[in-house]
C-alpha cells in the first residue's frame, strides 16, 4: 500500500509541474501582450464606447440629458445625411473602378520587361506618399478658374473654361450644353466638382494599387504562362485565364482597402471644395465634421459617426459574401 501511494506520488509530481509551466507560459504571454493591449483599450475601444455614448445623449461639454436612439431617428430622417451618403457612394463608384483598373492596367504594364522600371515605379508612387492636404491644395490651383493652367490649355485649344470645383451642374449636362441639347435633371450624372476630385483620388491612390498589384503578379509561377505558350495562348487568353484569376486575392484586398478608403476620405475633399457646391461634394465624413464644428452637434454628429461606421461594416460584410467566393486561393 505504501508503495503504491509512492508510485502515484511519483507520477502526481511531473503532472502538477507540466501545469505550474503552462500556467507560467499562459501568464508570460499575457504580459507580453500587456502593453500593446493597453493601447489598443485606451486609444480605440474606449474612444468607440465613449463616442457611443456621446451618441446617445444631448452634449454640451457633458451629458445635458440621456436621449437615447433619438440622435439615430433624427439622422435616419434627415434628407442632408441621406444626401452625404448618396454623394459617398457616387464617389466610391466612381473613384473605385478607376484607381482598380487603371492600377491594374499599369502594373501589368510595369511588370514587363520594359528599361527604366524602378524610376516609372517611383513615380507612379510618389503621389501616394506625398501629404493629401499639400497636394490637394496644389491641385486647386490647376483646377482654379481664373489662372489655372488647365483652363489656359482649353482657352489655347480653343474649347471654353470651366469652373472645375465651383460647377454643381452633371458632367452629363454640361456635355450636352455643348452639344446643343437638353437633359433632364435626372440624367444629369455627377457634379463636374465630384468628377475633378476623382480625377485627383485616382492620381494620388492609383500608386498604391499599382505596387499591390506588382507584388500579387510576382507571385505567380512563371510555369503556368510557359504551359499557357506550349498550348498557343495569346497575351489577351494567358492574362484572362492565368494572371487575372490568380491576381483575385490581391484584387479582393484592394477592393475592400479602397472601398473602406473612399468612404472615409475628408482631407483632400475639404481642402479643395468643403463640400460645395451647393453640397455636391459633401460626402459622409465632411457632412459630419460640419455638424461638429460648424453648428456644435457633439451627439448628432456622433450619431452619424456610427451610421456611417455600421455602413462601411455592411458593406465590407456584403463584399466578403458575395465577391469573397469569387477568389481563387489556390
Amino acid at each position: 500500500m505504501v508503495q503504491q501511494t509512492e508510485t502515484m506520488a511519483r507520477t502526481h509530481v511531473p503532472v502538477v509541474k507540466a501545469r505550474q509551466r503552462r500556467v507560467q507560459e499562459i501568464a508570460l504571454g499575457y504580459a507580453m501582450l500587456a502593453p500593446a493591449l493597453l493601447l489598443l483599450v485606451v486609444f480605440e475601444f474606449y474612444p468607440i464606447f465613449y463616442g457611443l455614448y456621446i451618441s446617445l445623449c444631448n452634449w454640451r461639454l457633458g451629458c445635458n440629458s440621456f436621449v437615447g436612439a433619438a440622435n439615430f431617428t433624427r439622422a435616419l430622417h434627415d434628407p442632408e445625411m441621406w444626401h452625404s451618403l448618396w454623394i459617398t457612394t457616387v464617389y466610391a463608384l466612381l473613384s473605385v473602378p478607376l484607381q482598380l483598373g487603371l492600377g491594374l492596367f499599369l502594373a501589368y504594364l510595369l511588370f514587363q520587361k520594359i528599361r527604366y522600371k524602378p524610376f516609372f515605379r517611383t513615380v507612379f508612387f510618389l503621389p501616394y506618399v506625398t501629404s493629401s492636404v499639400a497636394s490637394a491644395a496644389v491641385w486647386s490651383y490647376l483646377y482654379s478658374p481664373d489662372r489655372g493652367p488647365l483652363n489656359a490649355l482649353l482657352g489655347a485649344l480653343g474649347f471654353q473654361p470651366r469652373n472645375w470645383l465651383g460647377e454643381p451642374l452633371g458632367i452629363f449636362t454640361l456635355i450636352a450644353q455643348s452639344l446643343g441639347l437638353t437633359l433632364p435633371s435626372w440624367a444629369g450624372g455627377p457634379s463636374l466638382a465630384l468628377v475633378s476630385i476623382v480625377i485627383y483620388t485616382t492620381w494620388v491612390f492609383v500608386g498604391y494599387a499599382i505596387t499591390i498589384f506588382l507584388a500579387g503578379l510576382g507571385t505567380i509561377p512563371p510555369e503556368l504562362y510557359d504551359a499557357a505558350k506550349v498550348d498557343g495562348a495569346s497575351g489577351w487568353v494567358q492574362f484572362r485565364y492565368v494572371t487575372l484569376p490568380l491576381l483575385s486575392p490581391t484584387t479582393f484586398f484592394l477592393l475592400i482597402f479602397t472601398v473602406i478608403g473612399t468612404f472615409k476620405a475628408f482631407n483632400h475633399i475639404y481642402v479643395m471644395t468643403q463640400g460645395g457646391p451647393y453640397n455636391e461634394t459633401t460626402t459622409a465624413s465632411i457632412f459630419i465634421f460640419r455638424q461638429l464644428f460648424e453648428s456644435n452637434r457633439y451627439g448628432y454628429s456622433a450619431a452619424l459617426s456610427f451610421i456611417l461606421f455600421f455602413c462601411i461594416l455592411l458593406l465590407t460584410i456584403f463584399q466578403n459574401r458575395v465577391v469573397g467566393r469569387r477568389v481563387n486561393y489556390d
